[in-house]
Formats: structure tokens, C-alpha cells, sequence
């Protein structure tokens, strides 16, 4: 058994899969043996659009505030475009989830404890995707957002000459009432792809804070960054993420005119209680070298103690997600942008470089 153990590999994530007639694949440590064998299974006729369910496989968990993590190793012979993401999940049962597109991730195991404030578990516990290898995400849900469709001729490029090597699905769990009775769950992601190729490549760019909310109080929870690589970047989409405490989560694109004045362009603000899915940005101009990127979080507190950044709903988050597309490029190489939030950095601080900034409307619907 340590010998087969020794051998075994991550699920591929094969990309041929036709409307019927083909293997059911399952999830699961399996032998290079069978890695071969299912692989050579396959039609060689891509589809035009397939479906791959990427799902927690059957999992119980047994801790609050639980983050667990799931691998498929993609087909390393070919490149595939993810072009939709389709959820399989509700908000009662998961409070959140993420896919991660990794060079390697962050164990060999098929379910893994991924929190990073993991707390005592009996779950092998590690990242999502390996630190010594690439990381960015690809997708992410919550509060029963529907299904996302890129626009036409956009995708995620994965496998291949990518980085991207493994896709990693993260669930959290904030509560397990629903799996005392022995229940399992099966929440994840269907990923729509294809093999034509594209040239339009999509990315992600995550902006958020690390920071403190003080009690009985309203903060702003900000970031900014600037981007420095020789690329032309389209905007098409946005989400926002905060706990309980958010209020208004807003994106800009800073541009500075010939006399060093900061003009703002809103890319998407809203209640971040709302289905926390990719909403169309509000403007599409280009985004290129030496513009700036910036987000803020209004969080109002009624608690009588401090609310930390963490992972729990007991701890706040402040995320706005910017999808975009580069084409005929590739994404960009700056895949977050965080800052140390409250009470450290703010917009107004002389050295953030920042002027003109529109304080009422950011934090206002």
C-alpha cells in the first residue's frame, strides 16, 4: 500500500469529456496506471463547450468555521480556457467559496484543512496551492450568486504552457448544523471550458486589507495600488466579499491629468450583503501603466469589542475582485493588492500619494 501510495497522483482534469458514452470519472488519489488509462479513453473530437464538476467529494465536516480544500490536476498536454463558472451550492450550507488555480497544491491529499487561521483539527492542514509555487484566483462565490458566463472569446487559460497546473475548489464552512445527522456535502463548482483557443485571457486582481474595525464605530477599510506593467488592461467584472459588518464596498481606477490631479472612475460599488457575485463594471476604459487601483470597505460596527481581519464570521474581510481580460498578452503578474488597513493605512495618508478622493461617494449608495 505505501508503494501505491508513493505512485499515486491528483485526479486529472480530463478536458475531453463528450455528452455521453464516456468514463464516470470520480474523485480520488489513483494510480499513474489509471491516469493513463482513463486519458486514453477520451475522444480525441474537442467540444465546443464542456462541463467539468469540480465538488467537494462527499465530505462531513466536523468543526466550525472549517475551510476545506479539493484538487484536480489538470491534463498537462494540452491548453483549456475556463469560459463560465456554474455553482452547485447554497448559502445555508456554504458560506463562501474559491477556486484557485495553482502550480502545485498545497498537499497531495485528496480533502484538506486549507483555513489560514486553521484551528486545531484532525484535517491534514495547509494552503490551497503550495507556497513555493504560483497562485491566483480564478473565481469566487457566495450568498447564492448565480452562475458567471465570461464574455465571448474570454477565458481562463489553464494547463498547457500555463501556470496553471492544478485547480483547487476552497468551501468554507461556517456551520456544520446540517451534518450532525450524518449528512455529507457535495458543494463546489462546474466549470464550463473549451479547447479553442483564445486570445483574450482573463485574470483576477484581488484587493483587500489586513486591519482592525474598533467598537461601536464606522471605518474605512482601504488599498491601493499601481499598476506597473506595460499592458492594457480591460475591465469587465467585479465582486465585492465582507462579513457581517460591510456596508459599501467600492473600486476605482485613478488617473492623474497633466496637472497632477487624481480623477476617480467607479468600477463597481454595492452592499456587499447582497449576492456576492461578478457584476459588470460600471466603466470599461482601458487600464494601463501608472494608473492606480483602489478600494474601499465602509464597515459600521455595533459590537463592544474589536473586530480583526481573519477568517471566521466572528472576524471581518474587506475584498473587492476585479476580473478583467488582456488580449493577445498575457495577465497581469500582480495578482492582489493588500494593505494594512485600520488603523495603519488609509487613503489619507500623505505617503499613499492619493488626492482628490471621493470620500462621500465611495461610501455611499
Amino acid at each position: 500500500m505505501s508503494c501505491l501510495r508513493d505512485k499515486t497522483i491528483l485526479l486529472v482534469l480530463v478536458m475531453f469529456v463528450s455528452f455521453a458514452g464516456l468514463l464516470q470519472l470520480t474523485y480520488g488519489l489513483v494510480s499513474d496506471e489509471y491516469y493513463n488509462s482513463v486519458y486514453n479513453a477520451q475522444t480525441q473530437r474537442p467540444q465546443e463547450v464542456g462541463r467539468f464538476p469540480l465538488l467537494m467529494p462527499n465530505v462531513r465536516p466536523k468543526t466550525e468555521e472549517l475551510y476545506l480544500c479539493t484538487p484536480v490536476k489538470i491534463d498537462f498536454t494540452k491548453s483549456y480556457h475556463i469560459v463560465g463558472y456554474e455553482p452547485n451550492a447554497t448559502m445555508d450550507t456554504a458560506h463562501h467559496m474559491l477556486v484557485y488555480g495553482c502550480g502545485e497544491p498545497g498537499t497531495r491529499h485528496t480533502v484538506w484543512n486549507c483555513g489560514e487561521m486553521a484551528t486545531s483539527t484532525t484535517e491534514e492542514t495547509a494552503s490551497p496551492c503550495d507556497a513555493s509555487s504560483s497562485s491566483q484566483i480564478l473565481y469566487a462565490w457566495a450568498r447564492d450568486a448565480p452562475k458567471l458566463e465570461l464574455p465571448e472569446g474570454v477565458g481562463f487559460r489553464v494547463g498547457g504552457n500555463s501556470p496553471i497546473k492544478y485547480i483547487v475548489l476552497q468551501v468554507h464552512y461556517a456551520s456544520i448544523k446540517k451534518f450532525k445527522d450524518g449528512s455529507s456535502d457535495d458543494s463546489g463548482v462546474f466549470l464550463h471550458y473549451t479547447e479553442k483557443p483564445l486570445n483574450k485571457l482573463a485574470g483576477v486582481l484581488l484587493m483587500g486589507t489586513a486591519g482592525m474595525i474598533p467598537p461601536m464605530s464606522t471605518e474605512h477599510m482601504e488599498t491601493a495600488c499601481e499598476i506597473r506593467e506595460n499592458k492594457t488592461v480591460q475591465p469587465f467584472a467585479y465582486r465585492t466579499h465582507t462579513h457581517n459588518l460591510g456596508k459599501i464596498v467600492a473600486g476605482y481606477r485613478i488617473r492623474s491629468d497633466v496637472r497632477g490631479v487624481q480623477h476617480w472612475t467607479q468600477l463597481g460599488k454595492r452592499n456587499p450583503l447582497t449576492p456576492q457575485m461578478f457584476y459588470p463594471v460600471e466603466n470599461k476604459d482601458p487600464i494601463v501603466r501608472g494608473d492606480i487601483i483602489a478600494a474601499r470597505c465602509t464597515m459600521k460596527s455595533n459590537r463592544t469589542r474589536i473586530t480583526e481581519v481573519g477568517a471566521t464570521n466572528r472576524d471581518e474581510m474587506c475584498n473587492f475582485y476585479l476580473m478583467y481580460y488582456v488580449e493577445n498578452d498575457e495577465p497581469l503578474q500582480m495578482k492582489y493588492c493588500f494593505s494594512q488597513g485600520p488603523p495603519i493605512y488609509y487613503w489619507k495618508n500623505p505617503d499613499a500619494g492619493l488626492n482628490n478622493i471621493p470620500h462621500i461617494d465611495a461610501s455611499t449608495l
